[in-house]
């Protein structure tokens, strides 16, 4: 279905700093149980997908207000953002309109409590209305990356843990390999911020690798705790992986690449020489 002026819908939003998002229509949705639709793709096995239903409420000059609380949190992935006009009604996916993500600029300055929860709208390829969630028992967020010749080092601060004397940093290689790199990182006095150098040489070894390998880095806030995913999550960027790039360094036969992932996570990629 679409609009008077023969257009898809619309939506506007605005993102709080505690996780709400408030969307409004550009035009009325008309009927008084027009819903606003959050729906994540159906998980590998699940027959459905997640759904999260938002009443739309009058906001004055003919548009219509939906309210996503930061409660409860969104499940990890992709959500698109759907109108539905009626009962019974197919949901239309909506368009975006201005997104107003301002109060998320500074998140990585702020204290995150665990789980980490994360919110942030995006418009998709084709102009659609989205949000990306995170959602982790706990997160390393990364701030500066610095590459040179041998090694790239990474500062960064973890939320919604600490670490102890004997934390760690891994750069696993991804795959049936398995092969870790540990270093041990400079901790600040409070625990939580930190700093860590990756030696190229232990990626990329002596002689070039015959297939690609990607590296992910990890936090162990302590020896044996559960792995915590280094990243950038905590600002208005949903996918920085080609708008975050950094340089990649020849070693040996080989080419060393630190990058982020598609859910903008902190890995490495190490491959024959290009």
């Amino acid at each position: 279905m679409t609009t008077a002026n023969g257009t898809a819908p619309s939506a506007l939003c605005r993102a709080d700093a505690d996780g709400r998002i408030t969307f409004e229509l550009t035009e009325g949705a008309g009927h008084p149980e027009a819903r606003v639709l959050l729906r994540r793709a159906a998980a590998k096995g699940s027959p459905t997908p997640d759904e999260h239903a938002l009443p739309l409420e009058p906001a004055g000059d003919g548009r219509f207000r939906a309210v996503l609380e930061p409660e409860p949190a969104l499940a990890e992935g992709r959500w698109d953002v759907l109108l539905v006009r009626e009962p019974g009604a197919g949901p239309e996916r909506l368009r975006s309109g201005p997104r107003d993500l301002r109060a998320l600029l500074d998140g990585h300055l702020r204290e995150w409590a665990a789980p980490v929860a994360v919110r942030v709208p995006y418009a998709t390829q084709d102009g659609q209305l989205a949000v990306r969630a995170w959602l982790r028992p706990a997160h390393a967020e990364t701030g500066h990356i610095d590459v040179d010749t041998r090694a790239t080092t990474v500062t960064g601060r973890l939320h919604g843990a600490e670490f102890a004397d004997d934390g760690l940093v891994r750069v696993r290689l991804r795959g049936a390999r398995g092969r870790d790199v540990t270093v041990t990182p400079t901790v600040d006095a409070d625990r939580r911020g930190f700093a860590f150098t990756v030696d190229h040489g232990e990626l990329a070894g002596t002689e070039a690798p015959d297939a690609p390998g990607y590296w992910d880095v990890y936090v162990l806030p302590a020896a044996g705790a559960a792995p915590v995913r280094a990243g950038r999550l905590l600002d208005d960027v949903a996918h920085r992986k080609h708008s975050f790039v950094h340089p990649s360094v020849r070693v040996g036969a080989a080419t060393v690449w630190p990058y982020y992932t598609v859910d903008n996570d902190l890995s490495f990629d190490v491959g024959p020489a290009r």
